[in-house]
């Protein structure tokens, strides 16, 4: 399958690190702190100064550690502070005073490593969800529906959420292959409520309806329920009815970008533009239907707003007709995946808004085999035989 589960550009590198720090680095960092303030107070003439420095340990360690770490560590907080007392000759009391702060200090340090060790939990139960939810709103495309090769990308702003505002489907139908990539004004769940509101309605109306622009009136209808006055959805709705053509409604989107055999890119700009969907009552434009020849090596990219409107330091736009032009293959994965890679090193590994790339092949069909015939040679060899 072809799905982006990762967001913000996680790779294995990257996470193997994150691993190793959280649990190696981390867990062991305490250690090395009292460790360093045993050495000093061993072969430093400072004396007692640096007893109460061991308090950092337990406090470091419930950022890291359970609280069975936590009072491990200070428990060898209070070891090394005793050793080095007796050694200075510190008065019992300076001691005494030493440890008792060593005690509160890791004990208020144990609670709050369970509080935190508790919120993980909630925030991984929160992940777990949110993970599922993403896989029954935005389902996991094959990487081939029908004739198309696809490849898909999605990456929400909001990295822990999962999922954002953006949508997209690609679904065989009797009338052949149809999808959509959409974009719902906002963020958040109230977004996430839309595009899951778009996404049931599209699904369910490709299946029943013949003619495309009757989908899109179903999502429109769909949306003029349910939404407010100010809420919309811009969105390109597509089908392949027949070989060689493709049906493209585009509301109020950016244009889809069209890759003709011989790797020119165009940009589909609708001939009669239309308000964003659940916008058509404030005007009398209503959505037509493009009809654009697919061939055989085509490729059709569609995305949303949160790829064209990335921006760099510099406040430059990720130019992504160039980069398609740059990174286009006969591979639609490795051409959205190196599209994906390029954007986020664009906007420095964080973006801002969300993003979702989807990109359709139709394959060159294999040429037949033609039977070699036997030439005169071979006939007068045969014949012999």
């Amino acid at each position: 399958m072809s799905h982006a589960r990762n967001h913000g550009g996680d790779h294995f590198p990257t996470r193997l690190f994150r691993s190793f720090r959280h649990r190696v680095v981390g867990p062991l960092l305490p250690v090395l702190i009292l460790l360093v303030i045993m050495l000093v107070g061993l072969f430093g003439e400072a004396g007692m100064i640096w007893l109460p420095l061991l308090a950092a340990g337990p406090a470091l360690a419930a950022t890291t550690n359970g609280p069975r770490g936590v009072f491990c560590v200070g428990l060898l907080a209070a070891v090394v502070g005793t050793t080095l007392g007796a050694r200075v000759g510190a008065p019992g009391r300076e001691v005494a005073a030493v440890l008792a702060a060593l005690v509160a200090v890791t004990l208020a340090s144990a609670l709050a490593s369970a509080l935190r060790g508790r919120r993980e939990r909630v925030l991984a139960d929160v992940r777990s969800v949110a993970e599922a939810a993403q896989h029954a709103l935005l389902r996991p495309v094959r990487a081939t529906v029908g004739p198309f090769e696809v490849a898909v990308r999605y990456s929400a702003a909001a990295a822990e959420a999962r999922i954002g505002g953006d949508l997209y489907a690609l679904v065989p139908t009797p009338f052949g292959v149809r999808l959509i990539v959409g974009d719902v004004r906002g963020k958040g769940l109230p977004a996430v409520g839309t595009a899951a509101l778009v996404l049931g309605v599209f699904r369910e109306a490709a299946y029943d309806e013949p003619d495309l622009l009757a989908v899109v009136d179903r999502i429109e209808r769909s949306l003029a329920r349910n939404l407010g006055t100010d809420d919309f959805v811009t969105a390109v709705v597509a089908g392949y009815p027949r070989p060689g053509e493709l049906e493209v409604v585009n509301c109020g989107h950016a244009p889809p970008l069209l890759v003709s055999d011989s790797r020119s890119v165009t940009a589909v700009e609708p001939t009669h533009p239309a308000p964003p969907l659940g916008l058509r009552a404030l005007t009398d434009q209503t959505p037509s239907l493009q009809v654009l020849p697919f061939a055989d090596g085509d490729q059709l990219l569609l995305y949303t707003d949160g790829v064209v409107e990335a921006r760099d330091g510099h406040r430059e736009f990720y130019p992504l007709v160039e980069g398609l032009s740059r990174h286009l293959c006969d591979e639609p994965e490795r051409t959205v995946d190196a599209i994906h890679e390029e954007l986020l090193a664009h906007v420095g590994g964080r973006l801002h808004d969300d993003a979702a790339l989807l990109l359709i092949r139709k394959p060159v069909a294999a040429a037949p085999s033609v039977p070699q015939q036997a030439g005169p040679e071979e006939l007068l060899g045969d014949q012999a035989a």
